[in-house]
């Protein structure tokens, strides 16, 4: 028993011969959905290829979809779009708003938890399409010595499109592995009240900012097909529950906390309202003064600073409205940092 004991001991002398091997560590990889490496052409044709590829993504039987994606998609979207990136790219780092954000939320989270377990706990970050890779940053923190991983992908509310792909990637990476670390992946935080309060406290604050009150409050979410909903995803009620949530904590009204999804794509209905429509509609009906905010995403990206602070706005404008504000998401405010801090603390109760 006693000879048992000592083979078990980690602390036990290895043989000569050992391989190199570290352990003993903790990592966290936080996981968000991707970034072109540039906006010009190629850059993004390959960004958008990846992308559009998953079949998470994009659920098109692959007979039909290949053919529309490589010899339409890919040969009239990459310059508009590189175009629209352009547009809000950090110009300083040569890299989109998102991997800007996330690398700093990374580097603010190493710092609190440096805190509390000193060097035991390794942070990297890592995107879903384009680059820094998932696969690369898990052998990273295996190279750190990290046998056991928590994987947080930075998506309150859950979607298979989003979650569980980023999950899908980092498994695949795992299956080429001969050891393998101990894996925890976070859940889906749509209704936590950590989370709740910061988006509500952030938005205040926002609010306080202009010098308007706006008479509608639109909350946006990045909308996915509705045939998803129908299979079973549970996006649409998770974002719903965001809403209600977010809207009885500021204790608005309905018709002055409304509730829609953007970002669609091609000719398949998506959830409902869109985004667009409702911005159009509202100042046609004589909304002079709109708000609106983002809560799905955890970093500002082109979806929220190009599309709803920029094209939404121009809707809102062109049809009648007077004052519009986008409200930034909680990226690597105290407010964001106190939800991302919150969730990794609670996850790693047990192995610190």
């Amino acid at each position: 028993m006693s000879q048992n004991r000592a083979i078990l001991d980690v602390r036990s002398p290895r043989p000569a011969d050992h391989p190199p091997a570290r352990s003993g560590r903790i990592g966290v990889l936080l996981m968000n959905l991707g970034t072109p490496d540039g906006t010009d052409y190629w850059s993004m044709r390959r960004y958008l290829k990846e992308f559009l590829s998953d079949r998470r993504v994009i659920e098109t039987p692959r007979l039909i979809w290949w053919p529309v994606l490589n010899l339409i998609v890919l040969t009239k979207r990459p310059g508009p779009k590189g175009r629209d990136y352009a547009s809000i790219w950090n110009k300083e780092r040569d890299e989109g708003p998102l991997k800007t954000i996330t690398r700093s939320q990374a580097e603010k989270l190493a710092e609190h938890l440096a805190t509390q377990a000193g060097d035991r706990v390794f942070v990297d970050w890592a995107m879903r399409y384009g680059n820094p890779p998932i696969k690369a940053a898990i052998e990273n923190l295996l190279r750190q010595g990290c046998d056991r991983i928590l994987l947080v992908p930075l998506y309150p509310q859950y979607s298979a499109a989003t979650s569980a792909t980023a999950c899908d990637h980092a498994f695949r990476a795992l299956m080429e592995m001969r050891w393998q670390p101990t894996i925890r992946v976070s859940p889906p935080y749509h209704d936590d009240p950590v989370y709740i309060d910061a988006v509500v406290s952030a938005m205040r604050r926002e609010l306080g900012k202009l010098d308007f009150e706006p008479e509608v409050i639109l909350v946006s979410f990045h909308g996915v097909p509705k045939s998803y909903l129908l299979k079973g995803d549970p996006y649409y009620c998770h974002c719903h529950k965001t809403w209600r949530l977010m809207r009885e904590a500021m204790g608005w009204p309905e018709e002055r906390f409304r509730m829609s999804f953007q970002s669609r794509f091609g000719n398949e209905e998506w959830l409902k309202p869109y985004t667009d429509e409702t911005v159009k509609e509202l100042a046609k009906s004589g909304v002079k003064r709109l708000a609106v905010v983002a809560p799905g995403f955890s970093a500002d990206c082109l979806e929220t600073l190009e599309e709803l602070d920029g094209e939404n706005r121009h809707f809102f404008e062109e049809n009648g409205g007077e004052r519009f504000a986008y409200l930034p998401c909680l990226n690597d405010s105290d407010e964001g940092m106190r939800v991302i801090c919150h969730i990794v603390e609670r996850e790693l109760q047990g192995w610190l």
